[in-house]
């Protein structure tokens, strides 16, 4: 007695079969997938050919929400850049994405920190120094990471407001060197999690890098000119 999978195999095998048996068509019963019923070959053709169109119904839906949903990110992403491009210096820079990232991206929370530039160790909370530590995980890291745990020493930049957050991305800024990490977190667990795709993150990180970069030369040029100054009003 052939097996169910065999019957199945010779049939795909010999697609000429109900043709040389045209009347089985006409006298072959079967179940109703959905209820107990009797129905013909005919009529469970037309089922199986409405849910094959309802699952690719489903995935047509799917694949236009991602695709809303890609659109609408990178409208903010282009807001961003507008804003970045227009900021005169590094404390315009912060401001504009601190208020973009919150506002425009709904981030309940942003920290970030930045060495290996000419304001690292100065008062601001963003050239504050950090731990080997810190900068072991930035240099190690290939693209963004996301997921719900993060070493202390990152989650205390938040502040008072850390206690409430229960999912991150760490963003690495890289160029010739790593000068920087940024931190986003939301109380919400599924809001950064590890299978979800980062690529608009690694944009935002190079963004985010091209523009400190380019005002930390113009700082730093501006630093040596007013340097050179002070020298040359010594010597006259």
């Amino acid at each position: 007695m052939m097996k169910p999978d065999e019957v199945a195999q010779y049939l795909q095998e010999h697609p000429q079969f109900f043709n040389e048996y045209a009347d089985l068509l006409a006298d072959l019963q079967i179940s109703h997938p959905q209820d107990e019923k009797v129905i013909s070959l005919n009529e469970r053709q037309v089922i199986s050919l409405r849910e094959r169109n309802r699952i690719l119904q489903d995935k047509l839906l799917e694949l236009i929400s991602f695709g809303e949903e890609n659109d609408a990110i990178g409208e903010k992403m282009h807001r961003l850049a507008i804003a970045l491009l227009s900021v005169s210096n590094m404390d315009e820079l912060f401001h504009a994405l601190y208020f973009s990232l919150k506002e425009d991206f709904a981030i309940p929370l942003v920290a970030m920190r930045f060495w290996n530039v000419a304001n690292y160790g100065k008062t601001n909370a963003e050239f504050m120094v950090v731990s080997e530590d810190v900068l072991t995980i930035a240099e190690s890291l290939p693209q963004p990471y996301c997921g719900n745990h993060i070493v202390d020493e990152i989650k205390q930049w938040f502040g008072e407001g850390a206690e409430h957050l229960n999912s991150f991305a760490m963003i690495p800024l890289n160029t010739t060197r790593t000068i920087g990490l940024v931190v986003l977190g939301s109380p919400d667990i599924e809001r950064f999690y590890p299978e979800m795709g980062t690529l608009h993150l690694k944009r935002l990180g190079e963004l985010v890098c091209t523009t400190v970069t380019r005002y930390d030369q113009a700082e730093t040029v501006g630093n040596l000119a007013d340097q050179q100054t002070v020298i040359d009003e010594q010597h006259s």
